[in-house]
């Protein structure tokens, strides 16, 4: 080779070997975590579990900057990048702690604009936290900011994404859900609809990518997934600032980003053992032994729509069937028409006295009602909408202007979302709910859509306008008014104490534990309302954090078309009213009910008539065994902390699925389709008093024999115990175990259930 060819090669070389130093990411350094990002311009590149010998950042060449940001600088509106800056520096300020500063932005406006991000390996952990701030900035009205992004998750096998949707939900294909030719964006609010700010994207018992956020006040943010048309999913957080507009604003809770070898579960332990030191928990309505003792005691629920006659008389006689309490979830007692009337609830439907008096006499067998009263809709055509000028507290867009929702199919009429943070919205529903409670005699109100928030941008509400804390801070003052109203004396004015009044909400959301004696968790029936096979399945994600600490009812189970609301228009209505269903739809029906025991709610069955008692006896009995089962393990069920499910390689079995909507109408048409379950269902729960019970429910019509293996770390067994068969009253002994462990196997009766009890 000449010496002209050796010098090209030598220049080759060296010129490859610089850029891979200039491309060289600038990682911090823990035993657990290795993060890294380009030196030039602050990427994120690396995200390693040095443990697991991953990193869960793909190598990318799309410049997707570690932050951006929406802002408005003399009302012009513009989107600010990384890339922009004209000065980036990365300055390292320990081994395990970075700040990167971008500058000198070449943009009108924002010529002074400085923007640091800072991130800290925590000790003795996989974990990351990463602060953000903004300098400089008089005049600008920071509206969004996307912080951190990933600019891709780099793809393995068997990936699972775990959100926390109100109760949770479990996705198997996230790149084929979000991934490819039609790309998919998901967007997660909080707080309400995402119950929890932590989500997982993780290679089922492998290695596992951690978000969260670590902020206890409630400010408003959001978690987003996406894809693209390469095959990558991108994910990032999206906070909208409370305070808009100063010479600075710095995040007022971190991110987390953590690591971990596992699954969902995993996640949920690693959350829990942060949030349930907050104050959410400690004030939790179950923890301070506060709400009224019925909830609790509550056995069974019957959520039944109507007048008295098709509420209360069904009620009473299932509590007579059962044995124990039974409790009333009413819905269309209201004087005016569902999903359309609101918030004209006053006088009932049926009259006052005649509600009155029907309800008194189902009190005095021990029967309770929570009645429903949606907690932000005001229909936009009756007649107080106009008369109270409802429209000036209504929430608003970006745009200023009121965004109507519409339910009701039938009707196609507008409801709008009232703003609770406005003194008007919470008066007039404290009000109308302190009636129902003192005059009417109902023991509690179901508060609809509650677990919920929205960014309202109406300047003249006297909140942030768009993000900040203060729906959850308007919910708080909405319930303590409403409990400080109620507060006292029956409804006939004789002084003797009533209970407090109860209040349930919609959803489950850590933020509104202080605040709801109930939560509404209908995801053991998803589907029965969501789209078929849409490659979601419910998962006890909030339940694995928060079980001791809240009181979750219901479900969609039923055995009937829905019902139909007299007060919609008739040529809708179903020639027969509350017909049954197909008999091959119980195994749906079974399912659900066993999810709502296994994950610790208390039971619920929709639309119940008497002659159900007769003609579905089989599926009533099945109900009304897991109900007695629940009571009778209060310690695990009500009061226990839920454990990882025990799991078993078995042939999931196949099952006709209905889906069908509350405006189904005389069409009565159900969406059929198939899914799978595996045939035992299992839970696993920790008492107060160190017991532990594995929780089993068959399906199939036949016994079904399945291995059970406990052990430490997983189950906190004690060095050397008993087992109990605890399905019976009485327990029978089964055996011994030690060494920190149990191994056997079990059988579960056709359609039945067992209780495995393991303690000293």
């Amino acid at each position: 080779m000449s010496s002209r060819s050796l010098c090209r090669v030598a220049t080759l070389v060296g010129l490859l070997l610089a850029s891979n130093i200039e491309a060289e990411p600038a990682a911090l350094r823990n035993r657990w975590l290795e993060v890294g990002f380009q030196s030039r311009d602050g990427q994120f590149a690396e995200f390693t579990d040095r443990k697991a010998q991953w990193n869960h950042v793909v190598a990318t060449t799309n410049n997707f900057g570690l932050w951006e940001m929406e802002v408005a600088v003399s009302g012009k509106k513009l989107t600010v990048h990384p890339g922009e800056a004209g000065d980036f520096q990365l300055r390292h300020l320990s081994e395990s702690r970075a700040r990167l500063d971008w500058s000198g932005f070449n943009i009108s406006g924002l010529q002074n604009l400085t923007v640091s991000a800072e991130i800290a390996l925590e000790p003795q952990s996989a974990s990351s936290r990463w602060d953000f701030e903004v300098s400089d900035t008089p005049g600008v009205r920071i509206e969004r900011i996307h912080y951190p992004r990933v600019p891709g998750i780099r793809p393995q096998a068997n990936e699972r994404l775990a959100a926390p949707l109100w109760m949770g939900q479990l996705c198997r294909e996230p790149r084929k859900l979000l991934a490819g030719s039609k790309p998919n964006r998901l967007e997660w609010d909080y707080p309400g609809l995402t119950s929890l700010q932590c989500l997982a994207f993780y290679q089922e018992q492998g290695p596992g990518m951690y978000l969260a956020c670590n902020d206890t006040n409630g400010y408003r943010k959001s978690f987003i997934f996406r894809g693209d048309t390469l095959g990558q999913i991108i994910c990032e957080c999206q906070h909208l600032p409370e305070h808009r507009e100063g010479e600075r604003y710095r995040l007022p809770y971190q991110v987390v980003l953590g690591t971990f070898v596992g699954d969902w579960f995993t996640a949920a332990e690693r959350y829990r053992s942060w949030a349930t030191n907050q104050f959410w928990a400690g004030q939790s309505r179950l923890t301070q032994n506060v709400s009224p003792a019925w909830v609790t005691n509550t056995a069974l629920w019957v959520w039944n729509r109507g007048r008295s006659p098709e509420v209360l008389a069904p009620a009473v006689a299932l509590q007579q069937e059962l044995g124990l309490p039974v409790s009333v979830f009413w819905h269309w007692w209201h004087g005016c028409a569902y999903d359309t009337g609101f918030p004209e609830y006053l006088p009932p439907r049926e009259g006052a006295d005649a509600f009155t008096q029907a309800l008194a006499e189902a009190k005095s067998t021990q029967l309770h009602a929570i009645v429903y009263m949606n907690q932000r809709l005001w229909g936009m055509t009756t007649r107080s909408w106009d008369a109270e000028e409802a429209s000036k507290f209504a929430v608003k867009g970006s745009d200023g202007t009121i965004h109507p929702e519409v339910y009701n199919t039938f009707t196609k009429l507008p409801c709008a979302s009232m703003c609770i943070s406005t003194p008007f919205w919470r008066n007039k529903y404290a009000s109308l709910a302190d009636t129902a409670f003192r005059q009417l005699g109902v023991d509690g109100i179901y508060m609809d859509q509650a677990c919920s928030s929205l960014a309202c941008f109406d300047p003249r509400h006297g909140h942030p306008i768009g993000g900040g804390r203060y729906w959850v801070e308007g919910f708080r003052q909405l319930s303590t008014d409403l409990r400080e109203r109620t507060r006292g004396t029956t409804p006939d004015g004789t002084g003797r104490p009533r209970d407090p009044i109860a209040l349930a909400g919609e959803g489950c959301s850590e933020g509104w534990l202080p605040y709801l004696d109930l939560m509404l968790s209908l995801q053991v029936s998803k589907e029965r309302y969501a789209a078929p096979n849409d490659g979601w399945e419910p998962i006890p994600f909030f339940q694995a954090v928060y079980h001791p600490y809240s009181v979750l009812y219901g479900n969609y189970s039923s055995l009937t078309f829905p019902p139909y609301d007299d007060l919609w228009p008739a040529e809708f209505a179903p020639k027969e009213k509350l017909k049954l269903l197909d008999r091959k739809f119980s195994q749906q029906f079974m399912l659900e009910q066993a999810r709502s025991w296994l994950w610790g709610q208390q039971p619920a069955l929709a639309n119940f008539l008497p002659n159900q008692l007769v003609e579905r006896r089989e599926e009533i009995d099945y109900v009304l065994k897991l109900a007695r089962l629940r009571q009778h393990h209060l310690k695990y069920l009500l009061h226990g902390t839920f454990l990882r499910p025990p799991q078993w390689n078995t042939t999931p079995m196949r099952l006709p699925l209905s889906r069908l909507s509350i405006y189904a109408g005389q069409q009565g048409s159900v969406t059929e389709f198939e899914g799978s379950s595996q045939t035992v269902l299992a839970a696993a729960w920790l008492a107060n008093d160190r017991n532990l019970a594995v929780f089993l429910a068959n399906l199939a019509d036949s016994p079904q024999t399945v291995p059970l293996t406990l052990a430490r770390p997983d189950y906190p067994l004690p060095a050397r115990g008993a087992v109990f068969d605890a399905t019976q009253s009485i327990r029978k002994q089964l055996g011994r175990f030690s060494g920190h462990h149990f191994n056997s196997t079990i059988t579960i009766p056709a359609k039945d259930f067992r209780v495995i009890e393991l303690g000293r």
